[in-house]
């Protein structure tokens, strides 16, 4: 799938060859950002399905995400783990782009927890952090390049969703607290979406910034979209893998981002561990 709004046989005819290799109905999905497959790793009686072995299902073709699904147990919660998100920068269509998640709504997943790597242009965090996300920008969606865009997929959604509360409060309470038990810092902001793939220019960030960004990166909204057309109930979690420049003296890499994404990984999976177990 590249350039043309994907229909719901499509992503039912995907469902159906995951069911033949599942015994499980997921009632939790879980997608991992850059580097954060320790996520996936502690998955209990997994099922690992590539990928590309599933006709129609996106590629993706960056380092870090791994093009596997992983199928069990955490906490005694069944989950879905997509260990390979694919991003519009990669010449996927927004449509494309969102497959996993709608899937993930068909196999029966209700709840979606969304994890990225992230940077941070707020100034009082550090590399190394997470950030539960409370809000976000979706800069490219308002200039048009939205998931939903098209003809409408009524048995998922309604035509215009509401995005009032798109990230579920009563999750967010629940990650505060485990947070707090588990004794992580747990910071909390908006992330700002843009398409990249290019790391932003100083004179960017300082727009960002001004525009209440606390974190930026190249995912998550669009996924985070499709799952509230579907009535989904949405976490997000960015694991801040650099601390953005803002005058411009230091370079952000995607080797970077790997680096400090193992930094950040154990600590996500404590979290989204103690999470789960109290849905």
């Amino acid at each position: 799938m590249s350039n043309k709004e994907t229909t719901l046989e499509q992503i039912d005819s995907i469902v159906a060859t995951i069911q033949r290799k599942i015994n499980v109905q997921p009632k939790i999905g879980l997608v991992l950002g850059s580097g954060l497959g320790a996520v996936a790793d502690a998955v209990e009686s997994p099922t690992e399905i590539s990928t590309d072995e599933i006709e129609g299902w996106p590629r993706s073709t960056v380092e870090g995400h791994a093009g596997k699904l992983i199928v069990g147990n955490l906490e005694g919660q069944s989950v879905c783990v997509v260990h390979g998100r694919v991003h519009f920068y990669e010449g996927h269509s927004m449509s494309s782009v969102v497959v996993p998640v709608r899937v993930l709504k068909r196999l029966g997943a209700e709840v979606l927890i969304v994890t990225n790597a992230a940077g941070g242009v707020n100034q009082n965090f550090e590399a190394g952090d997470v950030m539960l996300i409370t809000d976000h920008i979706n800069f490219p969606g308002m200039a048009g390049h939205s998931p939903l865009r098209g003809p409408n997929l009524d048995d998922l959604g309604p035509r215009f969703p509401d995005m009032s509360q798109t990230y579920d409060r009563e999750l967010q309470k629940i990650a505060r607290e485990v947070a707090a038990e588990q004794g992580i810092e747990l910071r909390t902001g908006v992330y700002f979406f843009l398409a990249g793939p290019l790391f932003e220019t100083p004179a960017e960030l300082q727009f960002l910034k001004a525009n209440g960004a606390d974190s930026v990166g190249m995912s998550t909204v669009p996924e985070v979209t499709a799952a509230r057309h579907a009535g989904m109930q949405v976490l997000g979690l960015s694991g801040i893998t650099n601390m953005t420049s803002l005058d411009g003296s230091h370079a952000a890499t995607h080797k970077e981002t790997l680096s400090v994404s193992s930094i950040i990984a154990p600590k996500l999976v404590r979290l989204i561990k103690g999470v789960v177990a109290r849905l």
